[in-house]
């Protein structure tokens, strides 16, 4: 059922259309295959070695000699985490050792100085994210004394779109230490729940309790934090129904500006903490189909927006703003109101995005820790785009976001005959269009609301690296 709200944001009046996607288990069976979840494309299993760092030197170069050179996000990454998440399949360091963080700080300002400087000076900063990991594994004091060196290396924008933001395990922080990272100027907050199901939370070793959670919401709100998030997963070990009903309801009334509700991959071959969970316990096929559709209907429900790729956002978050307004953009970060930018990854695993080009940091903390020392950056491996690359990442990027395209601009844009360019494509979107998640006509390529929940699936049609036979990769999968 379509709601409609009207709400007031910069000074504009806006009408917000909530209208959840349709769920349709046979047709979400049918098409629940591994495949890539286009946080980039081309995504990362296609990154080479030969990638340098004089390959990298050469790309920021350019990047600066543009006419109008591109703002800068930036990412950093703290791998440590207290204790395990049986789940988890980041790239995260178990340890109660503080003296490792402030070791991990040295190098990282040792990556900064060398970094900040092969940017131009007035290229403002818009966006700052701490993923990890567990980024309040760091003391308010390290953060704090990490920011101001960022500030001192990097010219940060002042404007109230500029956004300085944090993942934090609520287990793990004082409402005090939220007051303290809004000192320092972070605005948005983004906090890991999973399940509030006791017996859930026994079965993957992350015990957290709703008060806690809710405390570390307070605080943001009293902070004046202007966006939280809260991330879910369904089809864990021992969730029932009832269980993920009562989480929903519970995050549903601490209204968060955002809610992130993921779907638990079990790939324990490549994920060593995974094959600490019991097997037999995971839920069905049909159950977590239904832990699904029942998210979908309570957010839809409490007035949140389907954005795409699991997220939801309230219609006046500025994600489904954007959204509205064809700005959206996605890449490693998830979904973010930056489109236009240069992404910058710092330390150990972190991507950069710099111009037509990816690169990434060595996943292993010795090996990124040991180039950085030697005075070098910390180049592992990645990817200078081709033209056709350029054009595909185009295409993916606005149908992940905005689940349409406008066939005309997007020829004008690239000098292409659309059809042509996409001959082979626009044919494996033949059974697509046949079972009704997607319209072509001579001015749109457009997803029906069927294919909202299935973006990812009809994006892969035009994925050149991926086997023509199938639309498969080894990353997560739909549901």
């Amino acid at each position: 059922m379509t709601q409609v709200k009207a709400f007031f944001n910069a000074g504009q009046y806006y009408l917000a259309m909530i209208t959840p996607p349709p769920f349709d288990a046979d047709l979400l069976r049918r098409y629940d295959r591994p495949g890539p979840r286009y946080t980039s494309y081309p995504t990362a299993p296609q990154f080479s070695g030969q990638f340098s760092e004089t390959n990298l030197l050469e790309v920021i170069k350019r990047s600066n000699e543009d006419p109008i050179p591109r703002p800068l996000s930036i990412y950093v990454h703290v791998p440590f985490c207290a204790s395990p998440c049986f789940y988890c399949g980041c790239n995260r360091i178990i340890t109660r050792d503080e003296k490792r963080g402030e070791k991990y700080l040295e190098d990282l300002r040792k990556e900064v100085a060398m970094v900040a400087p092969l940017f131009e000076s007035d290229r403002e900063v818009m966006q700052l994210h701490f993923g990890g990991g567990t980024p309040n594994f760091l003391s308010p004091t390290q953060l704090g004394e990490f920011m101001r060196f960022l500030l001192q290396h990097f010219h940060f924008s002042h404007s109230e779109n500029r956004d300085i933001s944090i993942e934090i395990d609520p287990r793990c922080v004082k409402p005090d230490d939220i007051a303290a990272l809004a000192a320092m100027g972070f605005n948005r907050a983004s906090l890991g729940v999973q399940d509030f199901d006791p017996d859930v939370q026994e079965a993957v070793n992350r015990i957290q309790s709703v008060e806690e959670t809710l405390a570390v919401i307070k605080a943001c709100r009293d902070s004046g934090f202007k966006s939280v998030n809260v991330d879910l997963i369904y089809g864990l070990p021992k969730q029932t129904l009832t269980g993920f009903g009562k989480t929903l309801d519970t995050v549903i009334e601490a209204r968060p500006d955002r809610i992130a509700v993921y779907s638990y991959a079990h790939m324990p071959q490549l994920f060593k903490p995974q094959r600490q969970l019991d097997e037999t316990q995971l839920p069905s096929a049909e159950t977590k189909l239904s832990l699904l559709q029942l998210a979908i209907e309570k957010l839809s429900q409490a007035g949140y927006c389907y954005i795409g790729m699991d997220h939801f956002a309230l219609p006046e978050d500025e994600l489904a703003i954007a959204q509205e307004r064809g700005d959206l953009h996605r890449n490693f970060m998830g979904y973010t109101t930056h489109a236009d930018s240069d992404l910058i990854g710092l330390g150990v695993s972190s991507i950069s995005h710099i111009g037509e080009s990816f690169s990434q940091n060595p996943r292993d903390l010795p090996s990124w820790e040991a180039t950085v020392e030697s005075g070098h950056l910390p180049i592992w491996r990645g990817m200078n785009l081709s033209e056709d690359d350029v054009i595909r990442a185009d295409l993916i990027q606005r149908w992940m976001c905005q689940g349409e395209i406008d066939i005309a601009k997007f020829e004008e844009r690239h000098d292409i005959y659309f059809n042509e360019y996409f001959g082979e494509d626009l044919k494996k979107l033949q059974s697509l269009a046949e079972d009704g998640l997607v319209t072509l006509s001579p001015t749109h390529l457009k997803a029906t609301s069927r294919g909202r929940l299935l973006l990812r699936i009809i994006a892969a049609c035009f994925d050149a690296y991926l086997k023509p036979s199938a639309t498969v990769l080894q990353f997560s999968k739909t549901i």
